[in-house]
């Protein structure tokens, strides 16, 4: 490195970064961000990674933080590469995962001129940076610009944090590299809501924790466990977990279900909903006639941990308040699905996953309508960590892995993704190839935007005709994801056979390097089941509790 007397502002930026601990940076650069990228040679702490489109950068650096628990740093082209990359930063916000956008700029003195790519970057970044965006305005100050994005970034709750780098901020002599920021403090809850929320419990009345973001790892489960054997609560985890530790040996924890009639199943006659770290339920769309609030008329809603609060910290401090360090938790005992044979279907190959899935893999879930069964699968798999899609913008689930196979290159990655979703971000497919990446993809190909279809039935307007069904077909051409992988490096196979998937799938868990496996397999939700499905959704409310359960658990367990 050289003296800091000769520094630029680019080299200056790439010390701070590095002494604070952040090791990738995920890229697609362009002409403003020449001098960042020549300052990548010259501190060996940084990795690269390029993407050949932002919405991979900038999901591999979402799939990094949620594994790594810190942030990676993406470097994106000017307004218009940092709105290719917008989707899944949104995901990112919503999941409260750490991420440090670096954005270049026209260089100041350019920037009066309204070239071509000429944007507002701030107005841009805010949609998923609404706590810090800052255009770094002297090459003097840059470093320090820089650390209070990280520490923004890493505070809690997590939180996208944008650094716009004007050309000439970069290129300009005289960077003086930063002190790191000192790690985030833990907040704890305040002792009189913990004792009132003690005092719910106790009471008997019908009460649930309602669990999201760290509480959903191992101290989080054990803790809500223990509460819930003490005091007979239940225990659900929000709809989509940022990242969720589960398998056997840990306590088992019901998802609120994605669909809002199946979660009132699962929230009626609740008294009391305890929040730790989660909000309070709302349905993903609104829809003619029904509540967006899930929460049961007469619940009372109390907030025993805030994201800006340390979700384990607060579980103890109820569980010492309640006496019940000493509950025995209820765990998941070590099960498997046997082997699936025949036709190949979305539910066989869930089953296969959960017949195979090895140790302490990462398992990326955006199989949207065919991963129904995934959950019921794999709960008493070896432990594994479950990634879900935070934000619902579809495109998450191979970016996701390129980031989760980069923090944790000892453990085996499977991503799981509905063809429709694997279309948004398919240059993915590259990177994994270019950095030799392990990780398995599954493509379930049924030709539809199938969750679009059964959403076209639930919102009254499935008396559309040819040209509205159109739009969620997508036979026309049927897309050959084996070609496509095979095509950017990626070893691939195309089966329509429950043995010749095991067999596919054994082969790449065997086998260092990316894998695709293109599983053609017909919609989960069709015909008469999803004309079906709108009227038994319908009618739950009204039915005896115990049968709504039942129901409830044969459509989505």
């Amino acid at each position: 490195m050289s003296s800091t007397a000769r520094l630029n502002g680019a080299q200056a930026l790439m010390q701070t970064l590095a002494d604070a601990g952040v090791e990738v940076c995920f890229t697609n650069p362009g002409t403003s961000e020449m001098h960042f990228v020549a300052a990548l040679d010259s501190e060996p702490r940084m990795r690269a990674v390029l993407a050949l489109f932002e919405g991979v950068a900038t999901g591999a650096a979402d799939g990094y933080a949620r594994i790594a628990d810190k942030p990676a740093a993406t470097l994106l082209h000017l307004g218009c590469g940092l709105g290719n990359g917008l989707a899944n930063l949104h995901n990112a916000r919503k999941g409260k995962v750490p991420v440090l956008n670096i954005v270049g700029d026209h260089a100041t003195t350019h920037a009066p001129f309204d070239a071509q790519l000429q944007s507002d970057i701030e107005t841009v970044a805010r949609n998923v940076s609404p706590g810090f965006v800052r255009t770094s305005r002297a090459t003097a100050s840059l470093c320090r610009d820089a650390v209070d994005a990280l520490t923004a970034a890493r505070g809690l709750p997590g939180q996208v944090a944008t650094l716009i780098l004007p050309a000439d901020v970069s290129w300009g002599a005289g960077g003086v590299p930063a002190a790191p920021p000192p790690p985030p403090a833990a907040v704890a809850a305040d002792a009189a809501t913990v004792s009132a929320i003690a005092d719910v419990l106790r009471s008997g009345a019908k009460a649930a924790l309602l669990l999201g973001g760290r509480a959903l790892r191992e101290p989080g489960l054990l803790a809500a466990a223990r509460i819930a054997a003490h005091c007979g609560a239940q225990v659900f985890a929000e709809v989509f977990p940022t990242r969720l530790e589960r398998g056997a040996g840990l306590p088992a924890v019901e998802r609120v279900a994605y669909l809002a009639e199946m979660a009132g199943v699962q929230l009626a006659g609740l008294q009391h909903l305890i929040l730790v770290d989660a909000k309070a339920p709302v349905s993903f769309f609104a829809y003619p006639g029904k509540p967006s609030l899930l929460v049961p008329e007469g619940c009372t809603v109390h907030t025993l941990c805030t994201p800006a609060q340390d979700a384990h910290a607060c579980l103890a401090q109820l569980v010492q308040a309640l006496g019940a360090a000493q509950a025995r938790p209820t765990l998941q005992a070590p099960t498997r699905p046997t082997r699936p044979r025949g036709a190949l279907t979305a539910p066989k190959v869930c089953k296969a996953v959960g017949h195979l899935l090895p140790e302490q893999a990462i398992v990326i879930d955006e199989a949207i309508t065919s991963g129904l069964m995934l959950g019921v699968m794999t709960a008493g798999c070896p432990r594994h960590d479950l990634i879900t899609l935070t934000g619902g913008a579809i495109g998450q689930g191979l970016p996701n892995a390129i980031g989760a196979a980069i923090a944790a290159p000892q453990r085996p990655v499977i991503a799981l993704v509905g063809d429709g979703s694997a279309m948004y971000t398919i240059q993915a497919l590259w990177t994994l190839a270019r950095e030799h990446l392990h990780v398995v993809a599954i493509v379930f190909n049924n030709a539809a935007y199938s969750v679009l279809n059964v959403e076209l039935e639930r919102v009254g307007a499935a008396q559309g005709g040819a040209k509205a069904k159109a739009q969620f077909d997508l036979q026309a051409p049927v897309l050959h994801f084996a070609q496509l992988a095979q095509g950017m490096g990626v070893h691939a196979v195309r089966t329509d056979r429950a043995e010749d998937f095991c067999q596919a799938l054994d082969y790449a868990l065997a086998h260092p390097g990316p894998h695709l496996i293109e599983a053609l397999v017909p919609e989960s939700l069709s015909g008469a089941r999803r004309k079906l499905l709108p009227w038994l959704l319908r009618s739950l409310p009204s039915l005896p509790q115990p049968v709504a359960r039942a129901l409830k658990r044969a459509m989505a367990p």
